[in-house]
């Protein structure tokens, strides 16, 4: 049975990413298009667009298959992990975007990345010491 603080981590962020998934297909498209890298060989506005629907897939699926929290908190690590170059980008390309105004902002944001790979990975069950959970 998972810990409570598990599976109020994987609601919240499975919630998140929902949302987040939600604003990158409507009202802040346009702020996820300025963080594409420019050296990135795919369209802005796809790659925003996939981004979005991988994000409501993967956060939903979190929420809603509890027996799966496992794969899909590692398939959430996998999408942080992937998505980290964009970040890396931002901050090197001094992309202004979601209040990421300074390179002290833009730095700040790089080291939040590898708690969302934790977070996912908590709120999956990975931590745990059999894989019951």
């Amino acid at each position: 049975m998972p810990s409570v603080a598990r599976t109020v981590a994987r609601l919240l962020l499975g919630t998140a990413m929902v949302g987040a998934g939600v604003l990158h297909l409507t009202v802040q498209r346009q702020e996820f298009q300025a963080q594409v890298p420019e050296w990135f060989p795919v369209d802005e506005d796809l790659t925003v667009l996939a981004s979005g629907v991988a994000e409501i897939a993967l956060g939903a699926a979190f929420v809603a298959f509890p027996r799966k929290r496992r794969l899909v908190g590692g398939l959430l690590a996998a999408f942080f992990v992937v998505i980290f170059p964009g970040n890396i980008a931002q901050y090197v390309e001094g992309t202004d975007a979601f209040g990421l105004d300074t390179d002290t902002k833009r730095l700040v944001r790089l080291f939040f990345q590898p708690l969302l790979v934790l977070w996912a990975l908590f709120g999956g069950g990975w931590f745990r010491r059999t894989r019951q959970d």
